[in-house]
């Protein structure tokens, strides 16, 4: 490993491969649980995560794949990577494929039971996708599944690999290659290895190399409670039709269900400790078998020279493509509830600071504004409004304040829309006066204009009034009026979604009252300021 590499830096055109590689890369992290995590930290317990997730390539299987591929492509040769995999495998696959073996055609055999997120994820790194119906995990020998579907492709075309970690030893061989000598420099007073079974790969490997490097060393291999689905282990019951020397490279075998999984996850990624579902399930099961030793009073028979008992579990996933699954095991208890959790149906629409306008060059934009004789402010000139302000073509003033105040005084071209939700007058208040604590107004707004400029009701019916009333609006430029301007940069944000060129005054007609006219013996313009808080 060069000195540039010590610090983490790739150079040159083989800098994606050297990334990936273990060999000229830094070790992943081995971090120690905090205390509150760890139930046997005072019975001289330590357990430390083996961050595999900071690989590249995001997951544990990123190993077998490049193993699998270095020993499978031959180069000149082949062309087209094809694999049956849940997910991490192929997606590495596809990393390494092209990093290492310049191959762009990778595809991925899976389960049409496979998650949306799960789904898109792997069209986003550039895989192609078929689907198979029946058992969401076939066995490797099933002829009616991926598994054996990739294989005869393999078969049929020299210019296919198909690697098959369920039945490939360079699978496992890659943990013996890289893993497990790893973990080992890292912590070489090692005591316990936990590690999940889905294709057995990463528990043979490390227990295969553990037995030879370290035999004191304890092997715990998890699987998942029957019936359960925890993504990418497997329960016991599948495992008979796996070929790798599994069965004597573990010397206890636990079995955990997706709740324990999901939480302990979600406790350790609370925690600085990122990990996906499966890392959540070597941990329980790792935590099942020591508090077994524990009742039996032979928990020592695990401890090292120094008289602690140092237990490593692998971290291989994410949480991130598993968030609904997080929701769905664990239920609201385990999350906070949302706050003004009503807006997520309401105020849908984009806003944009640029469609509010101080109250002149909103005069200027809709008028053609012809100077009086003095100074006097926009309310002082009421009586001589139509005077003062001609309105340019193609305009529409909507004016939602009471019928009362539109009337004591209203912009030329204004037509009075008085909103429910500003019955109150001025008093009313702005929808955003207290966003944390009080949305009401707001939906209350939201869903009044949303009524008001909306063709189709909620029944999807058509709605004749609002048809009528966008008809006019469509191809004008429409300045929107209220109170304080907060309820018109609402109407903006629903006009604009509906296709219509709306603006408004920033802060309404209180701001718009106070504006100083040009007079005919100067074109100094005074603004009275006004403090709006948006």
């Amino acid at each position: 490993m060069t000195a540039s590499e010590h610090l983490n830096v790739f150079k040159g055109p083989e800098s994606v491969r050297n990334y990936f590689d273990p060999e000229q890369s830094p070790p992943l992290p081995l971090v120690e649980i905090p205390d509150s995590l760890n139930p046997y930290r005072q019975d001289g317990v330590r357990i430390y995560a083996k961050m595999m997730t900071m690989h590249p390539a995001t997951n544990v299987k990123v190993m077998p794949a490049m193993n699998l591929l270095e020993k499978g492509v031959e180069p000149g040769k082949t062309k087209t990577i094809v694999e049956s995999s849940s997910g991490s495998t192929v997606i590495s696959m596809a990393m390494v494929a092209r990093a290492f073996h310049g191959i762009d055609d990778v595809h991925a055999y899976l389960s049409n039971k496979t998650s949306e997120t799960k789904l898109r994820m792997m069209q986003f790194f550039g895989l192609n996708v078929t689907l198979f119906g029946g058992p969401a995990q076939p066995t490797p020998v099933d002829e009616r599944g991926g598994i054996r579907a990739a294989a005869r492709k393999d078969a049929e075309s020299g210019s296919v690999c198909s690697p098959n970690q369920y039945i490939n030893d360079d699978n496992w061989k890659a943990h013996v290659r890289w893993t497990g000598p790893q973990i080992h420099r890292q912590l070489p007073e090692i005591n316990v290895i936990a590690a999940s079974m889905g294709t057995a790969g990463t528990m043979t490997g490390l227990g295969t190399y553990f037995k030879q490097a370290k035999p004191s060393v304890y092997r715990i291999a998890v699987c998942t409670n029957a019936g359960e689905r925890v993504p990418g282990p497997r329960e016991y019951s599948l495992m008979t039709e796996v070929e790798f020397p599994y069965l004597t490279s573990h010397d206890a075998l636990e079995e955990v269900g997706a709740p324990d999984s999901y939480s302990l996850s979600l406790d350790l990624t609370r925690q600085g400790i990122v990990c996906g579902p499966s890392s959540g399930f070597t941990l329980k099961g790792l935590f099942q078998r020591i508090e077994k030793h524990k009742q039996e009073n032979t928990l020592s028979n695990l401890a090292g020279p120094d008289g602690e008992i140092h237990c490593v579990f692998m971290c291989c996933d994410l949480p991130f493509q598993y968030l609904n699954e997080y929701f769905q095991n664990l239920g609201p208890e385990k999350f906070s509830p949302l706050r003004n959790e009503r807006l997520r149906n309401v105020d849908l629409y984009r806003y944009d600071d640029a469609w509010e306008l101080d109250s002149l060059t909103a005069l200027s934009n809709y008028f053609t504004i012809h100077p009086l004789g003095t100074h006097d402010t926009v309310l002082s000139l009421a009586d001589q409004i139509d005077k003062a302000l001609t309105p340019s073509a193609n305009t529409q003033i909507l004016d939602f304040r009471c019928s009362s105040d539109y009337d004591a005084f209203h912009l030329p071209n204004s037509v009075n829309m008085p909103l429910d939700a500003l019955r109150n007058g001025p008093s009313s208040g702005s929808p955003f006066a207290d966003p944390a604590d009080d949305c009401a107004m707001l939906e209350e707004l939201w869903l009044e204009l949303e009524s008001l400029f909306n063709i189709k009701d909620k029944a999807g019916n058509r709605n004749a009034s609002a048809e009528a009333l966008m008809s006019i609006l469509r191809g004008k430029r429409v300045l929107t009026l209220c109170y304080d301007g907060d309820s018109a940069r609402v109407a903006n944000s629903v006009l604009r979604a509906k296709g219509v060129e709306a603006e408004c005054i920033r802060g309404g007609y209180s701001a718009l009252a106070k504006l100083q006219m040009p007079c005919n013996d100067t074109c100094e313009v005074v603004s009275v300021p006004v403090s709006v808080e948006v």
